[in-house]
């Protein structure tokens, strides 16, 4: 892999941090799968959630959690670090603080390459994804209250469509679709998924280019 190729690519196709907003517009959303579903026409909540992108020298990797059982809500679930806003923050405040209060991951070992594309989930959060490089070693720590577990998953898989899931569920009488992307005994779906798929088109487009994705994989 060529992590100088990655981290270049990451620093030209992402959305600067100049361009967040706290009224931004949704870009991708639980809704393009699923194009007749209701929506509730509340406002959108702004949460923001940490992409750590973990510079290994063998190859590159992203790290995610595993939410804890106790949660009231999505327990059990693979999620990246993160939660809504509090009042007065930023994107990348919000993501920064979450990750540090979830895993323990210092904020002075993230450099923020750029936003993704802003994200409606069908629970009412509009998510921030915010891309940060990480050169390890660096050791992270999960909240038992929070997090169940840590793991890496690497690049090259997530962002290969072959591994690119189109997934349903049944809710009252109706089909919801949403991204999937199984890792091992590891079930990456939902907004998670949806947020990775968003990354994978803004860095290679919607149909993916073979070429680029060659040029930073291991």
């Amino acid at each position: 892999m060529s992590l100088e190729t990655l981290k270049a690519r990451l620093g030209a196709r992402l959305r600067p941090v100049s361009d967040w907003s706290p009224d931004q517009a949704p870009l991708r959303s639980d809704y393009d799968l699923n194009p007749g579903a209701a929506r509730n026409g509340a406002p959108l909540r702004p949460a923001a959630v940490l992409a750590p992108v973990m510079a290994h020298e063998a190859g590159a990797s992203v790290l995610l959690t595993r939410r804890a059982d106790s949660l009231a809500s999505h327990t059990g679930q693979i999620a990246f670090p993160g939660g809504r806003l509090d009042p007065g923050e930023t994107a990348v405040d919000a993501a920064l603080r979450e990750a540090w209060e979830e895993v323990a991951l210092p904020p002075a070992s993230v450099q923020v390459l750029g936003l993704g594309d802003p994200y409606e989930t069908g629970s009412g959060f509009l998510i921030t994804p915010v891309v940060g490089w990480i050169t390890p070693p660096v050791i992270v720590t999960p909240s038992p209250d929070e997090v169940a577990e840590v793991f890496e998953t690497p690049w090259d898989f997530l962002m290969d469509t072959a591994h690119h899931r189109r997934d349903h569920y049944e809710m009252n009488g109706a089909r919801r679709y949403f991204w999937a992307m199984p890792w091992n005994e590891r079930y990456i779906w939902g907004v998670t998924a949806g947020l990775l798929k968003g990354l994978h088109a803004r860095l290679y487009g919607e149909d993916g280019d073979r070429a680029a994705e060659a040029e930073d994989a291991a």
